[in-house]
């Protein structure tokens, strides 16, 4: 089987559950549930960070990525997560360069949470419907003024690109990435062995 390669990034302080939650969603997809301790899933989700050794996420994990950004084989999807470090690369020329690069050899561009304001700097967003944290949708929308910041989505595609509120949406997003690449009956049945409930509505789900 030819697996979809979903290169996650991290970084200082990344939100755990902000690239947590999608490498499950995408390590634990099976084509055939029926066969699921036989077969892999149609993703391979690799991390992949600046250098190569250990990153401190949020709370103090503390998580050995497998690629650093110039080892990095092909990736089909790109997902950058959040997390209170993301303030730090806003003008990080190495990484945002690397973004450019993947994000045109990509098929699927996503970010959870503040990573979107990542995929901002790099100008990915721009002429596009994003969202992001709801702590940070007006600092999207006076950053990036060439962006359509939707305030009233969980999760949001427009095109190849995928982003997320924050945290537990990176979550919903990948599910729906998992419904872009092999239909909506996968997705679900993924979101069913996860025992959590498959997002069938994109509407923000927190009180702004």
């Amino acid at each position: 089987m030819d697996r979809k390669r979903v290169g996650i990034v991290l970084y200082e302080d990344v939100e755990v559950l902000d690239f947590c939650g999608p490498f499950e969603v995408f390590s634990v997809t099976r084509l055939n549930e029926a066969r699921r301790r036989e077969e892999t899933s149609p993703f391979h989700p690799v991390l992949v960070a600046e250098n190569a050794g250990p990153v401190t996420a949020t709370g103090g994990m503390q998580v050995l990525p497998h690629y650093s950004l110039a080892d990095c084989p092909h990736l089909d999807i790109v997902l950058v997560p959040g997390g209170w470090g993301f303030r730090h690369h806003l003008k990080n020329t190495l990484l945002l360069d690397w973004l450019r690069d993947r994000a045109v050899k990509a098929e699927t561009l996503t970010a959870v949470c503040t990573g979107a304001m990542l995929l901002g700097s790099a100008g990915l967003l721009e002429g596009r419907d994003a969202t992001t944290h709801w702590k940070f949708l007006d600092a999207m929308r006076d950053t990036f003024p060439a962006v359509n910041v939707r305030y009233d989505k969980h999760f949001v595609q427009d095109g190849n690109v995928f982003t997320s509120a924050g945290i537990s949406a990176g979550i919903d997003m990948s599910l729906k990435v998992v419904a872009h690449c092999f239909g909506e009956d996968i997705a679900r049945a993924t979101a069913r062995h996860m025992e959590y409930p498959y997002p069938d509505q994109d509407a923000r789900r927190i009180q702004l």
